[in-house]
């Protein structure tokens, strides 16, 4: 690939990863505060009765996030990165996602019902996307292959977008509205979602690029 090719793919690395650095980071501060024993809180008090789901949570997401992010970078993708990465990357997200419907189905957290559907349902639809991404490619089908997986991806980042998206309930007066920061969660994952079909769809698009 020329050079002005590879340049934007890094670009494109750089920025999901920055994307992914604040829910990374932040799972990393929550396993030093699992691992050392506190301070329990009734915020964390349930995370330190069943931390397993979380535990599981951390690192899929984590490592699905990251190993995403480089499935982007023309140059690895040259020296077979993207197919030995992709071993590791489906198994991460199928951990992140069911860990994830674990935590909600599973832990008292005090979410409104809204938000708990949004997270029943994109945590369904992710590994859904991993699923059919790795069929498609078990039948050679690497356009399809590429749709899901690009879409499960962008599921899959949306703590990250999500960062960005509840940024208005800081200035607010007064502790946010349950519905309000539900739907501003939700909007994450749909932001992420339509920014998937337009790489998907766009012509030129580094989705046409990944293998």
């Amino acid at each position: 690939m020329q050079k002005g090719t590879t340049r934007p793919g890094w670009t494109a690395v750089a920025g999901l990863i920055t994307l992914s650095a604040v829910p990374v980071i932040a799972g990393a501060a929550r396993l030093t505060e699992l691992g050392s024993g506190g301070p329990i809180s009734a915020e964390n008090a349930r995370f330190f009765a069943a931390p397993l789901p979380l535990v599981l949570h951390i690192v899929g997401a984590s490592g699905f996030c990251v190993l995403g992010a480089l499935q982007f970078a023309p140059r690895l993708r040259r020296r077979g990165w993207h197919r030995t990465a992709g071993r590791w990357l489906v198994p991460c997200g199928l951990v992140a996602a069911l860990s994830g419907l674990w935590m909600t189905l599973s832990y008292q957290i005090p979410d409104s019902v809204v938000l708990a559907a949004g997270r029943i349902v994109f945590g369904s639809a992710m590994a859904l996307c991993l699923v059919l991404g790795f069929a498609a490619i078990r039948r050679r089908d690497f356009i399809q292959h590429r749709a899901w997986m690009i879409r499960g991806y962008a599921i899959g980042l949306g703590a990250g977008t999500q960062v960005l998206t509840l940024m208005p309930l800081s200035f607010a007066d007064g502790p946010p509205d349950a519905l309000s920061r539900a739907l501003l969660v939700i909007a994450g994952w749909v932001i992420n979602l339509a920014v998937a079909e337009w790489l998907i769809r766009k012509p030129t698009s580094v989705a046409k690029e990944i293998r």
